[in-house]
């Protein structure tokens, strides 16, 4: 109850016990009540306007998208102040004579009607004034209109000087945004991991640590974990080397102390031996290469987390670096994969985005690959476009992959790869089944995927039985017994298209163990066998073009494949591929590298003019020199090859000892017959 209504219980008791008293001085009781009432309601009307007043302003600032209208409006505060207190004036004097009267009414009729009617009267103040501020928003819309065209004329004149507007255009609507677009949010698993699980269950354990954890720089691919090591420059900086066309080419580079620490890991890779990698890293703990070999050794031996560990650390140290200019989402930063300073970022953003495939983050792994595709668009050094498809179904973006194969068909034959052929007849196939689609719609998209399902089959029919295979599925008959479908048709292929078949089979055939896409494919094949057993002419033409397309398979997908480490690829890899050696760090490095540093080579001082006894004293002991010549070489080489004479000793000890202790002496033939006569072995 508010103190204006208790006053006014007060004074009606008081009138009460007046009555009772014999009515006494009732008229002088009612005239000063009376009179502290309106003085009252005087000054919280002026109060309640000053607010309003206040409150109109603040909220007319804030609601402004542009500070120049501030200055448009300025002239014209006065005037609406003016009107606001013109049309109070009367509604004061109202307001004072109902509460007056209320008040008379309250003495005569009781407590319950007093407080209804108090209610009543402060309803019609609240109507009154959201009225005035109806007509005052009408009235300041106008005038900020006028403004809004000005300014936005003129934003849109300096976003043309700038560059910006495409990138603007590509934060709009979905339609208008580039086919390869990334989003910062996307980068980040927890927001598809909030999406599945909600933000209670991903953030739950992580709220109360952020408050006390230390200062990390803000980034967009990683966070920062306690668990690493402190971070400090580790030598890698990102320069701007050109401005073409409305594209900026980046590159990394490499302090001199970061070369001499990259030639100490390449000496550690020679030795085939993980620990020095890992003493290096001891000593560098921010080396991209050493984190990327020793991320590959944790893979091998099923250390998920480390190896997971180590990647993000890389792309921590590669985020530090970023040049100033240099966006991760504008589409117009290139980075050149012939140079090898680039190619660590690549493959760092490769190998993290096959981790969050694996962790289920199908969404933010789609968003990595259109990173990487988006440095080098053209050359696709890691040959992204082998799996955008199977990321964008598993993350169920069927539009985003249907416009990408209409924006790229014409100049880049997407048709030709088996991978979009037969994604995109399964991406119409999907959006056929939506329970909100248009049944005309649906319909129509049904019969596309059909259609191009039965042409991908045409073009590439040695993708039908290993899909079967790896579908656990029995073939019919008819289709396992038929010249077309059968093992003719494998091993008529060219060794790239098995490449690129056996690529795709590997990859996506949990896509296809759906009972529905199955009984699609079953329709499919069917018809199929129809077409080709009345000769129809598509059959021949697809014949022709496997004949001539796909004599040879680019280095790109062979590097594809490498990292990708499925079976039914690695199985058709050429011999000059699987023959030399392939480094985790660079695998399949570009013929035509752009080299920035080259390697020194390894001084032997007096090789060549040691005697047999001098090799064989250095055999034993790395630090001896018959002349006499100090050998140049850093104490950490001279400790590290102590470490490894000791290693080799300790083997060689263990080794001797368990030979020692498997040493059987085999016991002569007993002998049946001891009372057998000598003489018979004579």
């Amino acid at each position: 109850m508010s103190s204006r209504a208790l006053r006014r219980l007060r004074g009606k008791q008081r009138g009460q016990e007046a009555l009772d008293l014999g009515q006494e001085g009732e008229g002088q009781q009612q005239a000063e009540e009376e009179a502290e009432d309106e003085e009252l309601d005087a000054a919280t009307l002026q109060s309640n306007k000053n607010s309003n007043r206040k409150a109109k302003k603040n909220k007319a600032q804030k609601n402004r998208s542009n500070i120049y209208e501030l200055i448009c409006d300025a002239e014209n505060e006065a005037e609406k102040c003016s009107a606001d207190e013109d049309p109070d004036k009367p509604d004061a004097n109202d307001d004072v004579g109902t509460e007056n009267r209320g008040n008379r009414d309250a003495e005569k009729i009781g407590p319950k009607q007093e407080e209804t009617s108090t209610k009543s009267l402060s309803g019609e103040k609240v109507k009154r004034k959201k009225k005035k501020k109806k007509k005052k928003i009408t009235s300041e819309d106008t005038q900020e209109d006028v403004a809004d065209d000005d300014i936005d004329a003129l934003l849109e004149t300096l976003e043309q000087s700038n560059g910006l507007t495409l990138q603007n255009e590509g934060c709009g609507g979905s339609d208008s945004r580039p086919v390869i677009y990334v989003e910062h949010r996307n980068l980040n698993p927890e927001t598809e991991l909030k999406r599945y699980f909600g933000a209670r269950a991903v953030l739950g354990d992580q709220r109360p640590r952020q408050r006390q954890r230390q200062f990390h720089r803000s980034t967009w691919m990683t966070i920062p974990k306690e668990t690493w090591p402190r971070f400090s420059r580790p030598g890698i900086s990102m320069t701007l080397l050109q401005s073409k066309d409305g594209l900026q080419f980046f590159t990394f580079e490499h302090s001199r102390d970061y070369q001499q620490v990259q030639f100490k890991f390449l000496d550690a890779v020679e030795s085939m031996d993980p620990n020095n990698i890992v003493a290096l890293l001891q000593m560098n703990p921010y080396h991209i290469d050493s984190l990327l070999q020793l991320s590959d050794v944790c893979r091998i031996q099923e250390d998920q987390e480390m190896a997971r560990d180590l990647i993000e650390r890389a792309l921590y140290s590669f985020e530090c670096a970023f040049h100033p200019l240099f966006s991760l989402t504008s589409g117009t930063c290139r980075l050149d994969y012939l140079r090898p300073e680039n190619r660590a970022f690549y493959l760092a953003l490769f190998k993290h985005m096959l981790f969050l495939e694996k962790r289920g983050c199908p969404r933010t792994a789609l968003e990595y690959c259109r990173l990487i595709l988006s440095l080098d668009p053209d050359s696709d050094p890691l040959c992204m476009l082998l799996l955008i498809d199977f990321l964008t179904l598993r993350s169920r973006e069927y539009h985003s992959l249907l416009r990408l194969y209409q924006d790229w068909e014409e100049h880049r034959n997407l048709s030709q790869l088996p991978n979009f052929a037969f994604s995109v007849a399964l991406s119409h196939f999907h959006l056929s089944q939506q329970e909100d689609m248009d049944p005309e719609q649906s319909d129509k998209h049904r019969h596309t995927a059909d259609l191009l399902l039965q042409n991908a089959l045409i073009m590439f029919p040695g993708v039908l039985m290993p899909l079967l295979d790896l579908c656990t599925v029995q073939p019919d008959a008819a289709v396992s017994s038929h010249a077309f479908f059968g093992p003719k048709s494998q091993m008529g292929q060219s060794p790239a298209l098995a490449e690129l078949i056996g690529l795709y089979v590997g990859r996506t055939h949990t896509l296809w163990r759906e009972g529905c896409v199955m009984l699609w494919l079953e329709e499919c094949v069917t018809e199929v066998l129809r077409r080709v057993d009345i000769n129809d002419p598509l059959v021949e033409d697809c014949e022709d073009k496997r004949k001539q397309r796909y004599q040879s398979a680019p280095r790109n997908i062979h590097r594809h494949v490498l990292l990708s480490e499925i079976k039914e690829a690695t199985s058709t890899l050429p011999l000059d591929v699987t023959t030399q050696p392939v480094m985790g760090f660079d695998p399949l490095p570009p013929l035509d590298s752009v080299m920035s540093y080259t390697r020194p080579e390894r001084q032997r001082v007096g090789a060549s003019n040691e005697s047999t006894l001098s090799l064989f004293f250095r055999s034993l002991l790395p630090n001896f020199n018959l002349q006499g010549g100090q050998r140049q070489e850093d104490d950490m080489e001279v400790a590290r090859a102590g470490r490894e004479l000791n290693q080799e000793v300790n083997r060689l000890m263990v080794a001797m000892r368990d030979m020692l202790a498997n040493i059987q002496f085999q016991e002569p033939p007993r002998e049946d017959n001891p009372d057998r006569d000598e003489e018979e072995w004579d």
